[in-house]
């Protein structure tokens, strides 16, 4: 679809379907109740006055964070199986031509565009490379890392006969050496991952003002709209 605008044409397409839309947000909520709530877990208040059996701050910072931790668990699986049914755009980030000599050239390309040694971007639907490549291994793995660790974590303390403990705790723990070594390595992947999110939200403000292309309220409507009639390079 295009949008005649005097001497400007603005193309929009449809890009990012409603469950994808839907899990970016919820995500970035989960993300960020599970970062305040973890970073308290691991650096927890000052005692609180009175009986300890008057409070249970502890507690519910606890529950909050096993809460959004299960909503992460169970957005990412909903995510995965809509990888494969939802439109090309929907497996992205999820299954990168990594083996496509062009594409690294476009990540190449992208990657001086951020450093301002290219002049312009090039024109993308859907993610660029480099916004792919990054949010594959970073964001995709790193979220598999923390689900893995965190179920690993919760396993133990549910107890042995809990299946979070069969499943992912007793060899977790054993690969790491011992419970202490996941906790750090769970406390590091969520610094990981909030740099992540700082990065991905300067680099979506930065191209919504420099790529003459929709990038935040296509995670809104869906719809990509670009500022020229240049074809998109990923198109075919």
């Amino acid at each position: 679809m295009s949008i005649d605008s005097g001497a400007a044409v603005q193309q929009a397409i449809y890009v990012y379907e409603g469950p994808v839309r839907l899990w970016h947000w919820v995500n970035a909520l989960a993300i960020l109740v599970l970062a305040v709530t973890g970073y308290l877990i691991g650096a927890p208040l000052p005692s609180l006055s009175g009986e300890a059996s008057d409070h249970f701050l502890m507690g519910y910072i606890r529950f909050a964070h096993f809460a959004a931790g299960y909503v992460l668990i169970a957005g990412f699986i909903l995510r995965l199986y809509w990888a494969f049914v939802g439109n090309p755009h929907a497996r992205q980030i999820f299954l990168p031509p990594l083996f496509n000599a062009s594409w690294w050239g476009e990540v190449f390309h992208e990657i001086k565009w951020y450093l301002f040694i290219a002049k312009e971007p090039k024109k993308y639907e859907g993610h660029n490379p480099l916004a792919t490549l990054v949010m594959h291994f970073v964001f995709v793995w790193g979220i598999v890392f923390m689900m893995a660790t965190g179920l690993a974590l919760y396993g133990e303390g549910e107890g042995m006969g809990s299946w979070q403990y069969r499943w992912f705790s007793g060899w977790i723990i054993g690969l790491f050496g011992n419970s202490q070594n996941v906790h750090t390595w769970h406390h590091v992947g969520m610094w990981a991952i909030v740099c992540f999110v700082l990065v991905h939200v300067y680099a979506a403000l930065r191209e919504d003002v420099m790529s003459r292309q929709s990038i935040v309220s296509t995670m809104i409507s869906g719809w990509r709209t670009f500022k020229d009639a240049r074809p998109p390079d990923d198109r075919h």
